[in-house]
């Protein structure tokens, strides 16, 4: 059976560039919505993409009527558009492609779920628009697939979780609380971009969502920090901030850093992304998919040595 058609908008990004990659590692005709302006990385990102074999297709969100007919080549649109606010937010962007996968006809999208109606403010802004999404998707009767990846290694792991920095604290760590919450999943990206191309025609994950939760990889971050001593063969000062204390040093910091902050608030605290059990309505990517070989946390820690 011939592979899905897939288009990857956001294709550039962080994650999206990985999914153009595993899409074509997979065998998947590949799709890329080049919306680079004077940005030349973008564009050497694009150009890279062109020579394995991604066609790179000429719509653009200023002109629906294009978006339509690109829209139209394709079988399965995955969107990575951000949704943070200390990088180029643009989420409600997927609005408009919507309306054009709702023109065009029998495409399958996937994108990001929420599950987060009780969120503090004024981190609650990037749920809230993640549901108006997920209700503009089902209202307009769109098969879709939705992938909850949890914790991206690069921003939560060589950190130890801190939040102003992206690499190792040499002498103190803060824990969140006693920093033994069951945090997450957190996820090398290029596995997460494996796990998502292989939805794509599994019948399995059709109108649902699917939740990166490799079992190896549901941590703490106490733990993070123990197999960082081990790897580096240092023991660091741990210090505790409260709940209370965390959400007070919100206070006159500015929208983007109190909307990553509340975030950290339900992760950490709360254990939001793993304390609930996977329903009917959706799957667990390791299950269904043994074959991959996910990377361990210890393991990927060592590029920081």
């Amino acid at each position: 059976m011939a592979k899905s058609k897939v288009l990857v908008v956001g294709g550039t990004g962080y994650i999206g560039r990985r999914l153009v990659r595993a899409s074509l590692d997979q065998g998947h005709p590949t799709y890329v919505l080049p919306e680079t302006g004077l940005d030349i990385e973008k564009l050497q990102t694009l150009l890279s993409f062109n020579r394995r074999g991604a066609h790179l297709i000429e719509g653009s969100f200023s002109d629906p009527r294009s978006l339509v007919e690109e829209v139209r080549q394709v079988d399965v649109i995955i969107c990575a558009m951000s949704g943070v606010y200390f990088r180029s937010h643009n989420f409600l962007m997927q609005l408009k492609l919507i309306e054009a996968v709702k023109e065009a006809g029998n495409v399958k999208f996937g994108t990001n779920p929420a599950r987060m109606g009780h969120a503090i403010e004024p981190g609650r802004v990037t749920f809230d628009e993640k549901m108006k999404v997920r209700k503009a998707i089902q209202e307009a009767k769109i098969p879709f697939t939705y992938i909850s990846a949890s914790c991206f290694a690069g921003y939560f792991v060589g950190s130890l979780s801190r939040l102003s920095s992206l690499t190792p604290p040499k002498d103190t760590v803060y824990l969140y609380g006693d920093g033994n919450v069951k945090v997450s999943v957190f996820l090398n990206e290029d596995d997460i971009a494996t796990y998502t191309i292989k939805t794509i025609d599994d019948p399995r994950t059709l109108n649902k969502t699917v939740y990166l939760r490799p079992p190896e990889n549901i941590l703490s971050q106490r733990q993070l920090v123990d197999m960082w001593e081990k790897l580096s063969g240092r023991t660091m000062e741990k210090r505790s901030i409260s709940a209370e204390d965390f959400l007070a040093s919100m206070k006159g910091m500015d929208y983007a850093q109190q909307v990553g902050m509340g975030h950290f608030y339900h992760v950490f605290y709360e254990g939001c992304l793993t304390n609930f059990e996977i329903g009917e309505d959706g799957e667990e990517a390791s299950q269904l998919y043994p074959e991959v070989q996910y990377t361990r946390m210890d393991e990927y820690q060592k590029i920081y040595t």
